[in-house]
């Protein structure tokens, strides 16, 4: 209980320290300058093109821990098995 207090604690002062950090500077514009038209676009191909390519990536991952499993089950006997993964 004290452990969870104490991270908590710390965790709470570390936001508020970070706060004036996070409230806009040079008239409310962020640290990458000005958003027009073609910065949000090209942001928002950014993310279209990030998730579709992260789910792809996570799934190939999945599929060769999916052929190592296969591989380890057929080379271990049967009774090894028994009780599931």
């Amino acid at each position: 209980m004290r452990r969870v207090l104490f991270l908590l604690s710390f965790a709470l002062v570390v936001v508020l320290v970070a706060a004036p950090v996070a409230l806009g500077h040079d008239g409310g514009q962020g640290t990458y300058g000005e958003a027009n038209d073609k910065v949000v676009t090209n942001a928002g191909f950014i993310i279209i093109i990030f998730f579709p390519l992260i789910i792809l990536l996570l799934s190939l991952l999945q599929a060769a821990l999916d052929r190592r499993k296969k591989r380890r089950k057929q080379q271990l006997p049967a009774h090894d098995w028994a009780g599931g993964w």
